[in-house]
């Protein structure tokens, strides 16, 4: 109770409070604006967040993380247009149910679902802090060297197909972040004589030429959609009690978005799906899944807002970010020499508490905002792709040029953006490099003192913690090569079926000859058919 009590007192401030409703508004109206999503919105507030207490920066951040995904759900649900990546799935049943004069239900019951999802996860990771607490003392150099390995091989193992490019990316990033001094001797590294690469590469610098510079590039370049609205008819409350129906749909996509949230590189993609596929394969009604079904709907909304504050879990225990999202955040803590980690639960476990209370307090006025403003906030989508492309390439840059005033952090920045760009429309993913850098330094840092101990290979896992996650980076990847050969089976097996199918004349001719003779058949049997019909009816 105490511990409760220290950490409401941390929140019982004006600033904290402004930060709390500038976050939970700011991410909603970024959210509803198909094509910006939260991870520009945060790289380019990141650097004004150095200079605020780290409980103040820290909440805006997480108000923009959590809330945009309820912004995210109205482009989706009314124009067929995820405003966030993660609201793809929204528009299966959401769209539907506009389509049919329903979308002021849909948007009440994806609040609602979002709302339940969000509250569920911060509830359970207050009821797991003290265990927490417990645990992550048992973490010494080598275990989070070896968390933090497991992290970076879980987020390329998770881009299916392109495990390699996510490999090769992840690899990119590490280097990017031993450039300049290394970190124990203070030597320079991959520096060339060059005074600007002295003081190494900012992750800021990095997440704002790939996240924000180059989502404005694609802006810029892409022409505007026409928008057609929908009138909203119907009471908003009604989703509250939509849901309250059903409660297994819910409890489950909850739990999922927990479960996923906590490992890295899974997110809400994960959550989604499987939330998704449950709710269909137990539904009574599966045949509505795509085109309108309630429990569709509730099933991706509960599931991707579940994940934020489950994915601070390895975060703020470890250190160890799962996500593009949660390593601009750990930034924010370092500056302010915050360290995550195993000391952050032991010493300064009322700060941990005031952001789940935080992440609390952001969902209920999400919720009351978005039941009383929706009507207004849905003009948002109106705003022309160009002028968002404009107004996000000059707050990139003034927040570049901010960091250290330096111009060539600005070159730096629009070198990444084109970078960023290029992956895009590649369709290749940016994140692993910003982990890379992240973790590739904590992996550095750790695995050096971590190896002062180590006299035998065998010592480095010695420990039991240390032993179970090498044991989990073996199966991981027994299991992705197995993934990988099965379908490297199933793309030869295809292969083959395609060559088999000549195009030749000969093999068309017999292809021609056959579906001839199917075709000729039918009409004989059909013919047969008649004739026995008639033959009936005389005798």
């Amino acid at each position: 109770m105490d511990l409760i009590l220290s950490a409401i007192d941390i929140l019982m401030r004006w600033d904290v409070a402004l930060a709390l409703l500038a976050g939970s508004v700011g991410g909603v109206l970024i959210g509803a604006i198909p094509g910006v999503g939260p991870a520009v919105a945060i790289a380019i507030l990141l650097p004004a967040t150095f200079s605020m207490d780290p409980i103040v920066g820290l909440t805006v951040l997480l108000g923009i993380y959590g809330s945009s995904m309820y912004g995210g759900a109205i482009p989706a649900i009314l124009i067929n247009t995820p405003g966030t990546a993660v609201n793809a799935l929204t528009t299966y049943d959401g769209y539907p149910m506009t389509a049919r004069g329903e979308p002021r239900r849909a948007l009440s019951l994806a609040y609602s679902a979002s709302f339940f999802g969000g509250i569920f996860s911060v509830i359970c990771l207050i009821l797991f802090a003290p265990v927490l607490a417990k645990i992550a003392p048992m973490f010494g150099s080598r275990e989070i060297f070896l968390a933090a390995l497991l992290g970076l091989i879980l987020v390329v193992v998770a881009h299916r197909g392109q495990a390699l490019i996510a490999g090769t990316l992840a690899c990119f990033g590490i280097f990017l972040q031993t450039i300049g001094l290394e970190p124990v001797k203070y030597t320079q590294r991959y520096t060339f004589g060059q005074d600007f690469l002295g003081g190494g590469i900012n992750l800021i610098v990095v997440v704002l030429g790939l996240f924000a510079i180059s989502q404005a590039f694609v802006l810029l370049t892409d022409e505007d959609e026409k928008v057609r609205m929908t009138r909203l008819r119907g009471g908003m409350l009604q989703g509250l009690r939509e849901l309250a129906r059903h409660p297994r749909v819910a409890g489950v996509s909850a739990s999922f978005g927990v479960l996923m949230g906590m490992i890295p590189g899974v997110g809400e993609f994960t959550a989604q799906f499987m939330s998704y596929t449950y709710a269909q394969k137990t539904s009574k009604r599966p045949q509505d899944f795509g085109n309108g079904s309630s429990e569709g709907l509730i099933a991706a909304e509960t599931a991707n807002n579940a994940v934020p504050a489950a994915a601070m879990v390895p975060l703020l225990a470890l250190g160890i970010p799962g996500e593009a999202l949660t390593a601009m955040m750990l930034s924010v803590f370092y500056v302010h020499n915050v360290v995550p980690g195993p000391g952050l639960f032991q010493n300064q476990m009322d700060f941990v508490v005031a952001l789940y209370l935080a992440l609390l307090i952001l969902n209920v006025l999400v919720l009351l905002f978005l039941l009383f403003a929706t009507r207004s906030l849905i003009q948002v989508v109106r705003i022309p792709n160009r002028f968002l492309g404009v107004c996000i390439l000059t707050l990139s840059f003034v927040g570049v040029y901010s960091l250290r005033n330096s111009a060539t952090d600005c070159v730096m920045a629009a070198g990444l953006g084109i970078l960023g760009y290029i992956l895009k429309r590649l369709s290749l993913p940016a994140v692993p490099i910003i982990l890379g850098m992240v973790l590739g330094g904590i992996m550095e840092v750790k695995l050096r003192a971590g190896m002062a101990r180590v006299k035998e290979p065998l010592d480095f896992i010695d420990r039991p913690v240390a032993f179970i996650l090498f044991c989990i980076i073996i199966i991981v990847l027994a299991v992705h090569t197995l993934r990988v050969l099965k379908d490297r089976k199933e793309l030869k097996e295809a292969e083959w079926q395609t060559n088999r199918a000549s195009t030749s004349f000969g093999s068309l001719m017999w292809r021609r000859r056959n579906s001839f003779l199917k075709d000729h058949g039918k009409k004989v049997r059909a013919r047969h058919s008649k004739l026995l019909r008639r033959l009936t009816d005389l005798f």
